[in-house]
């Protein structure tokens, strides 16, 4: 039976424009942080977005700089977390947390032929913002099996879409997407998103907002051209 407080923070989450992203009950071999009071975490929640559904909630509160949408992040939940009685972790805490491992855990994501986790409904639209440990047993959903979508796709488009073939089989060739962004060209990917991820058919309805994917191809220019 599905606990009360997991449809109740389904629901505040909503409200903010983040979703639920399902969770597990982990064993000490996962190594996962210590809950509250330093007890030990017995269930972990994932929290993240899921297609445009964020952008008009976090929009107001960019201000240009690098850290915007984590400052954002942060203030929405941790009083959240204060008021389930949860420690809240993210992403980009340091060092680093396994959250990639941990969604692969918590839904059916798999990785996709690009490495970024593909999700049945959602698509290569999704991200994850936070994780709430509580030192007690929440009851979770029925655990969700499905399969990947890459499964069936034949033609694979994410594969052939880039202009600089930075994406095969073998990897992610991430000098060549960085030339590229650098490049006239590159304006196309810079406004209008990654072209390999555009060329995805899941979920393509649940496609981000215009300002948002611009606003993420920023941090991502920043992150593979520094300086």
């Amino acid at each position: 039976m599905e606990d009360l407080r997991y449809q109740h923070l389904s629901a505040v989450l909503a409200e903010t424009g983040l979703a639920l992203r399902g969770g597990f009950h982990p064993s000490a071999e996962d190594a996962i942080p210590p809950a509250t009071s330093g007890e030990p975490t017995r269930t972990l929640l994932l929290i993240g977005n899921t297609g445009p559904d964020i952008w008009p909630h976090f929009a107001p509160h960019d201000d240009g700089s690098p850290d915007a949408l984590d400052r954002w992040t942060r203030a929405v939940i941790e009083p959240i977390a204060r008021d389930c009685g949860a420690r809240c972790v993210f992403p980009f805490d340091r060092p680093p947390l396994p959250f990639q491992r941990w969604a692969q855990r918590s839904e059916p994501v798999t990785s996709s032929p690009l490495g970024i986790l593909i999700h049945p409904d959602h698509g290569l639209w999704h991200a994850y913002r936070a994780a709430l440990l509580f030192s007690d047993v929440v009851a979770l959903p029925a655990p969700d099996d499905r399969p990947s979508p890459c499964e069936t796709c034949a033609d694979k488009p994410c594969l052939s879409a880039c202009p600089v073939e930075a994406f095969s089989g073998a990897g992610y060739d991430v000098p060549a997407c960085a030339a590229y962004l650098q490049s006239d060209g590159g304006e196309t990917c810079l406004d209008g998103g990654c072209q390999a991820r555009n060329a995805c058919p899941v979920a393509a309805d649940r496609r981000y907002h215009p300002d948002q994917i611009r606003f993420h191809m920023r941090a991502f220019r920043r992150a593979v051209i520094p300086g």
